[in-house]
């Protein structure tokens, strides 16, 4: 239970240093956000966990394919921002655009061969 906690509190305190930098630095933000702390920290605790390399592997791999589906979100949200949307009217649109492109990468990731 204490591992747990433990992986929680870094995991809470990577998102309360992206939040305060962007304050002051949003360019030093995103590139903070962008890093892939949490992928790098996931691996760490996964292996920590299992020792067992083809999961890392696969869960590295699968990471990689899901990030693809997850980048036009960064580009919409930004351009509805900027033609006057509402906060979470871009945030939502974002989101849901994200969604259905993973369920397009859970769908057709198979039919090329991933194994997602």
């Amino acid at each position: 239970m204490l591992y747990l906690a433990i992986k929680a509190a870094v995991s809470g305190v990577i998102v309360a240093a992206v939040a305060e930098i962007s304050k002051r630095y949003p360019g030093l933000g995103g590139l903070v956000a962008s890093l892939p702390l949490v992928s790098v920290l996931g691996m760490i605790w996964l292996w920590r966990d299992t020792h067992d390399p083809v999961r890392l592997a696969d869960h590295a791999t699968g990471t990689f394919w899901f990030v693809l589906p997850s980048l036009p979100m960064f580009l919409l949200i930004p351009a509805l921002l900027k033609r006057g949307a509402p906060f979470w009217a871009a945030l939502t649109a974002g989101c849901v655009l994200t969604m259905a492109l993973y369920a397009v990468m859970v769908w057709a990731g198979p039919k090329v061969g991933l194994k997602l």
